[in-house]
């Protein structure tokens, strides 16, 4: 158990700052992003010449220092040794926060470890800006970022992306966006809603709107260009895995009941053991209620 007190005097030790950018559009910087970077004493950037043209834009001169996914193990304990030192470090990704499918996370967590304050800003993030313009609910939501590269893994991660309740986002290549959806129609239903956002806050920026079967038409048709966010809409049914058969030596009421208990509504509950069963759905609903029907 620790705790961090981000603006107390740490005793000369410096601070680590992450610093989100803009994801196409720089006046998307904000002010104390701006003013952070010109304080600190040095700049953990994932491609200096990308970041150079950032700093150039709003003249800030700190000095920088690559730090990318091939030289992490190098730079980190380095970091560590100027920070226990007294110099604040900021670090920046090309675009967007650090640490969401850019590099980060591994410096964060060996600060921490070594009780260094880590203070986050806040600032441009393409999943949280795509989803609040999808029209589709965006909470709960489930953030994955970029699907593996081999097939197999793809059509695994999308078979259980499909069967989650959330709004699911994703990043991908314009390369692969096709790709993507028809490989997603694999494994769920083709009215299924989902948005393909591209060259978000840019001049071009696009929103593509429609069902699994549309978008898949739509990818097909054009030539896509920019880097995109994918959205799926939410499995309107939950579904719960069995890992054993227990369930299916429960009475049914008794099985609805342990769906309810792990999260299911009971109407989506009555119709899954409807469905397992191989029952009508009413006589699942009337043993749920204890209701004794009758015939004439």
């Amino acid at each position: 158990m620790e705790t961090q007190q981000s603006f107390a005097d740490h005793a000369g030790i410096g601070t680590l700052y992450l610093v989100p950018t803009p994801i196409g559009n720089l006046q998307d910087m904000t002010y104390r992003a701006v003013a952070t970077l010109n304080e600190v004493d040095l700049i953990a950037a994932e491609d200096t010449r990308n970041t150079q043209k950032l700093l150039n834009h709003f003249e800030i001169t700190t000095k920088q220092i690559s730090f990318h996914e091939h030289n992490t193990q190098e730079r980190i304990p380095q970091f560590i040794e100027k920070l226990q030192a007294g110099t604040n470090l900021a670090q920046v990704s090309d675009a967007g926060m650090p640490s969401i499918s850019d590099p980060g996370k591994e410096l964060v967590a060996a600060c921490i470890q070594a009780s260094i304050p880590v203070v986050p800003l806040p600032g441009a993030n393409a999943g949280l800006t795509a989803l609040i313009a999808s029209g589709l609910v965006p909470q709960p939501f489930y953030f994955y970022g970029f699907l593996p590269r081999k097939k197999s893994e793809q059509k695994n991660d999308l078979e259980q992306l499909a069967q989650r309740h959330e709004t699911v986002i994703l990043y991908e290549s314009p390369f692969r966006v096709a790709k993507t959806l028809t490989l997603l129609a694999t494994v769920c239903e083709g009215s299924r809603q989902v948005v393909a956002c591209r060259e978000l806050t840019k001049r071009y920026e696009e929103f593509a709107r429609g069902t699994l079967t549309e978008m898949i038409a739509w990818s097909q048709d054009h030539q896509l260009k920019g880097e995109f966010v994918l959205l799926i809409s939410g499995n309107p049914e939950e579904t719960v895995t069995e890992t054993t058969d227990e369930l299916a030596q429960l009475p049914i009421k008794a099985q609805v009941e342990a769906l309810i208990a792990a999260g299911n509504k009971p109407n989506v509950a009555i119709k899954m053991i409807a469905k397992r069963r191989e029952l009508a759905r009413q006589t699942v609903y009337n043993e749920f209620h204890d209701l004794d029907v009758k015939e004439d």
